[in-house]
């Protein structure tokens, strides 16, 4: 969240996410980015990074109503950017 009012958080998740492929991870980072830069809620605060092979993302929300529809809102995101990546893996043993 970008504000001039500090938000006051009441909720937190960190969600770690494993690749196996270093190019699945540099490829959903840039995937996600412009969305942490336009939060789902203002009443949530994400932090997205790399850390070896892991995506960690955290967030902090100033409720659980918030909380909820963030981390469901990037979880959506992920699954949806992993599977396009694993199509397009998949087009590239077809020719």
């Amino acid at each position: 969240m970008h504000s001039d009012n500090p938000m006051a958080v009441s909720a937190k998740a960190t969600l770690n996410l494993r690749f196996q492929d270093e190019k699945k991870l540099v490829a959903s980072m840039a995937a996600l980015k412009p969305e942490v830069n336009s939060s789902v809620t203002r009443r949530a605060k994400i932090n997205l990074e790399s850390h070896g092979n892991m995506l960690v993302l955290s967030i902090d929300a100033e409720d659980t109503v918030a909380l909820r529809a963030t981390v469901n809102a990037y979880l959506r995101w992920m699954a949806s950017t992993i599977s396009v990546l694993d199509s397009v893996e998949n087009l590239k043993f077809l020719y």
